[in-house]
């Protein structure tokens, strides 16, 4: 249980726009969901229509999102008798989708039936191609039931149309109270002089432009061309004033537990999964200003084999105790908020480092956020075009390779 490890996000080495997307707002239905406009009323029984349970699925995933020893996916097929294959075979979103996309061009299998897709321009591509199933919500009963309600809908996948979430992410401000004495709040903390040369901002380019948005008081999913010339601007000052230390990608947690940066943009489980493998304490905070979520979300290759096992698999891990154990490893925001207080019955049962741990991971506004967290949280940019994707990319690449 307090194994050292690091997360999902100590493989996803984010560069440039490679994981830009809407941020994801619906974890949860009403009712059986309502599919998305683009969807033919009769898409749904159309896929779904005929298809049988096999015995069998193949699951691609990204390293380090499930215990090792997959204990959900062992109850799964003790329960069922479906034997699941999985795969740590995703690493980044853009090279997975170049590399699945002539099979599934040509109505073939790519050998999985259940995917991890973060909600990115990936994601629209998927959708957009018709590469993705649409789900059957009546075969959801434990998403429906157990889904937090706060997510009703997202601007990627309305209605949950065709991906419910996996786990979800916080991008904020993580600090190093030994060096900086004051408390963190607010964004402008970023561009404090006190701090010059001790600042540490991402590379990604989505992730960079939202935080020059929210710094100005600019809503990202509401933004444009002018907005993002003005962030530009902002974060340009920053630089040429020489408070950032480097632009990183996943390297930002090494840099902060070296020193070398006091202050940075983080993302939430990372920060989280420091503190509880090497005993540090780093600060994380959610700006007054904003930050923002992403979101990894399962979702089925419209050329699935096996769509009614994988299905069965994806409804399965909402079932509180294996939504439970699965954020007990992930240590990333659930979208299951009974979780906390199962996992704090996990607490309660267990002895020594384990409860300590336990209960750290179930009071932890970064795996369970509150309402006050929420409010805080922003959709990232949403382009409607590739020119859109491109004129962003444009304007904020200058900040990083200048």
């Amino acid at each position: 249980m307090t194994q050292s490890r690091l997360g999902r996000r100590d493989a996803f080495r984010l560069g440039g726009l490679s994981a830009m997307g809407a941020f994801l707002a619906a974890c949860g239905v009403e009712g059986k969901g309502k599919p998305q406009a683009s969807v033919a009323p009769d898409a749904i029984a159309k896929f779904w229509g005929g298809k049988t349970q096999t015995g069998s699925l193949n699951f691609a995933n990204w390293p380090l999102y499930m215990d090792p020893k997959k204990p959900e996916l062992k109850k799964f097929t003790a329960k069922t008798g479906i034997k699941v294959t999985y795969d740590e075979v995703i690493q980044e979103m853009g090279p997975w989708f170049a590399k699945v996309q002539p099979q599934l061009s040509a109505g073939q299998s790519i050998g999985y039936d259940l995917m991890v897709i973060t909600n990115s321009v990936q994601f629209g591509q998927f959708r957009d191609s018709g590469f993705l199933a649409p789900l059957d919500h009546t075969r959801l009963p434990n998403y429906a039931a157990n889904a937090a309600k706060s997510y009703a809908t997202s601007t990627y996948d309305p209605g949950n149309t065709f991906s419910i979430p996996y786990a979800s992410g916080i991008t904020g401000i993580a600090y190093d109270p030994a060096k900086i004495k004051e408390p963190i709040t607010k964004l402008a903390d970023l561009w404090n002089p006190k701090y010059k040369g001790k600042v540490g901002m991402f590379k990604d380019l989505q992730e960079l432009g939202n935080f020059g948005l929210m710094a100005l008081g600019l809503d990202p999913a509401k933004s444009d061309e002018a907005a993002w010339k003005q962030a530009a601007a902002k974060l340009k000052e920053q630089k040429d004033a020489g408070l950032v230390r480097n632009y990183y990608d996943q390297s930002y947690v090494d840099a902060l537990g070296k020193g070398e940066v006091w202050i940075t943009q983080a993302w939430s489980g990372d920060i989280f999964q420091k503190n509880v493998s090497d005993g540090t304490n780093f600060k994380f905070v959610i700006p007054e200003e904003g930050g923002t979520i992403w979101t990894d979300n399962m979702a089925i290759p419209s050329t699935a084999e096996n769509p009614v096992d994988a299905i069965m698999l994806m409804d399965y891990l909402y079932e509180l105790e294996n939504a439970t154990t699965l954020a007990e490893y992930i240590n990333y925001v659930c979208p299951v908020p009974g979780a906390q207080a199962q996992m704090e019955k996990h607490a309660a049962a267990a002895t020594d480092e384990d409860k300590e741990f336990l209960l750290s991971v179930a009071e932890s506004p970064l795996v369970f956020p509150g309402d006050a967290e929420y409010k805080r949280l922003h959709y990232y940019v949403n382009f409607n075009t590739a020119e859109e994707k491109n004129d962003f990319e444009r304007v904020f690449q200058p900040i990083v390779l200048g």
